[in-house]
């Protein structure tokens, strides 16, 4: 699941990221429940490709942080330029989005 990718722990926090060093140069955050922190990201990272792959030299960049309601996520990457805002929108609906949120809490082990 992780080839190609870099995961980087700090403590209790992971951040998943195909360049070295990861670069947030644009992020949406959200709050997740505590699942298995690498399957979570590589959900979050899969639907945020899918939705921001025509960004010219987009790489996606996930960082999960422990929080006592869960994983505080930061979801987005490395972009060349200034971020349009409709980047912004497209990435923050991706978070937002029920039928994702739910899918990334089931394949990542539920709530616990």
């Amino acid at each position: 699941m992780s080839k190609g990718w870099h995961i980087l722990r700090d403590g209790d926090s992971v951040t998943l990221c195909r360049q070295l060093p990861p670069r947030l140069e644009f992020g949406v955050q959200t709050v997740l429940p505590r699942v298995a922190p690498v399957r979570l990201a590589h959900q979050i990272r899969q639907d945020l490709w899918r939705a921001l792959q025509n960004v010219r030299g987009f790489s996606p960049v996930i960082r999960l942080d422990p929080i006592p309601e869960g994983w505080a996520v930061t979801a987005g990457g490395r972009a060349p330029g200034p971020i349009p805002q409709a980047v912004f929108d497209r990435a923050t609906a991706v978070l937002n989005s029920p039928a994702n949120r739910a899918r990334w809490t089931a394949h990542a082990g539920g709530t616990t």
